[in-house]
């Protein structure tokens, strides 16, 4: 059974929002003066030699529109070639290939991919699809790439009503800039005393 694993760019405050043209966002690519080689060889070792990806229909729009076209590296090359998972109702308007919608019931849609061999499955964006992944026990990690600003408004990453889980820190990396790569073994529902 292969994992599945969230990563997302987050602020301080938990905003992973950075289009500017979505719900009057202030900030435009926040994240940009943060990366470094260091990061980003960091984060392509994150995906392991090769991966899927699980992708919402925007985030996947978004991508299509851009990783098709950039030029050659490890980071571009491995996600065109990884299968891209997409939750639509759309499937019949995917393009960027290798592609498969994920299918009308999102849960067992995925423990079906799950359970075929294959490459971990990566989530990027998508964050409507955090908290489902989270109560259903599909999430396997979570690798938040933790920027030192807060932005104070914005969309966050673990949304209101996402159910109470546990996480075990399985590694943490710091780049020359402040960003703060930490990793996390999904453990389970949250345990109180």
């Amino acid at each position: 059974m292969r994992k599945l694993k969230i990563f997302e760019h987050i602020s301080l405050d938990g905003v992973i929002q950075h289009s500017a043209d979505e719900n009057n966002f202030p900030y435009s690519d926040w994240s940009t003066p943060y990366r470094t080689p260091a990061g980003r060889d960091a984060l392509v070792a994150a995906h392991g030699e090769k991966c899927d990806v699980l992708l919402g229909r925007r985030t996947y729009d978004a991508w299509s529109g851009l990783w098709p076209k950039a030029p050659s590296s490890p980071m571009a090359d491995r996600l065109n070639a990884a299968t891209k998972y997409v939750v639509t109702h759309r499937p019949d308007s995917l393009e960027w290939g290798p592609f498969q919608a994920v299918g009308p019931d999102l849960v067992e849609g995925l423990r079906r991919i799950k359970s075929q061999d294959g490459p971990d499955l990566i989530l990027w964006g998508s964050s409507t699809l955090t908290s489902p992944l989270l109560e259903h026990g599909l999430a396997d990690e979570v690798l938040l790439v933790v920027y030192p600003v807060l932005l104070g408004t914005g969309k966050r990453f673990f949304m209101e009503g996402t159910p109470p889980r546990t996480f075990e820190l399985l590694s943490t990396k710091t780049t020359p800039t402040g960003i703060l790569l930490s990793h996390y073994k999904v453990v389970g529902p949250l345990k109180t005393v």
